[in-house]
Parts: C-alpha cells; structure tokens; sequence
C-alpha cells in the first residue's frame, strides 16, 4: 500500500510504502502527521467512475429502447 503523509505543523509531504511508513512512526509522533492510504483513495475513485459508467449505460439503454419502440410502432 502506499501512503501520503502530512506533517500538520510545516505541511510537509511524504510518499512512502508501508515499510517506510513503518520506519518514519518509529522515529516520528503519530499525532503530529495526517495519514492518507492513497491505495483505498484510488479504489474510492475508481469505485465512482464506474458507478457513473454503470448509470449512463442504463440511461442509454432506456434511450434506445424507447427510440426502438417509438420506430417500431
């Protein structure tokens, strides 16, 4: 997994993996950084876009039923 970490005071900003994340706590206060997983973030995104890819497929589908209704009647 990947993390972005923060430092709340300077703003600071780290990309580390989970071994380096592990090694940076040890010799840094947890409380003093925001910790973001950009790997669940990713997923987060991923999950909308395909909720939008999911509603415009059924819109159309509605669309070109009707338009073959309407031609066939």
């Amino acid at each position: 997994m990947k993390y972005k970490i923060v430092n709340r005071n300077t703003n600071a900003t780290y990309f580390l993996n989970e071994e380096e994340k592990t090694n940076f706590f040890i010799k840094n206060k947890v409380q003093n950084y925001n910790e973001i997983n950009l790997t669940k973030e990713r997923a987060k995104r991923i999950n909308k876009l395909l909720d939008v890819v999911a509603q415009l497929a059924i819109v159309g589908a509605s669309i070109l039923a009707t338009l073959l209704y309407i031609q066939n009647y």
